[in-house]
């Protein structure tokens, strides 16, 4: 099997449903936004602050580039990777990519008690989730296949990827 891609904006369950999905699977979990802060040895909220977007991005692509050459991994990315399309170049050369989706108003409440959101640290975060979310839209449709997180538990998410990834490729 392919490496199992994670996209999608931030709240949206990436690193409880990666978690689910390795061990469901095996296959081991890497998170990029995790690897870019070990790489770096500083938090997102830090390079943001200190270096800006751009060059957060520049190290996104390297750590997207390195990871997506590994075998059996469950992959998570940050919410902005998709927005590069070396990023889904790289990450789909040897994976499926899976975007999870909810609305801006679930995504506020699951991300609204986190202060390393730098995107979020506006006056009215849940307009600036609107706002990326409809400029991210066209990007995250990219993915393989889209999934709504919507009252779903992270192991039911796991398992309906699970059953697409099994219908959409079929054995060979």
């Amino acid at each position: 099997m392919k490496n199992i891609v994670l996209t999608g904006f931030m709240g949206t369950g990436k690193t409880a449903v990666s978690r689910e999905l390795a061990r469901l699977t095996g296959f081991n979990q890497v998170d990029v936004d995790a690897e870019i802060e070990k790489t770096a040895g500083m938090t997102i909220t830090e390079i943001f602050a200190q270096f800006g977007e751009p060059y957060f991005r520049d190290l996104e692509t390297a750590e997207i580039k390195k990871v997506s050459q590994g075998r059996n991994l469950i992959i998570s990315t940050g919410g902005g990777a998709v927005l590069r399309q070396e990023n889904m170049d790289a990450l789909r050369a040897n994976g499926v990519i899976i975007c999870l989706t909810a609305t801006p108003e679930t995504i506020f409440e699951r991300t609204k008690d986190n202060n390393e959101r730098p995107l979020l640290q506006v006056e009215d975060p849940i307009k600036k989730i609107k706002e990326l979310l409809s400029f991210r839209k066209p990007y995250y449709e990219k993915a393989d296949i889209m999934i709504d997180t919507e009252g779903k538990t992270p192991h039911e998410i796991a398992e309906e990827i699970l059953a697409r990834i099994k219908e959409e490729t079929p054995a060979s």
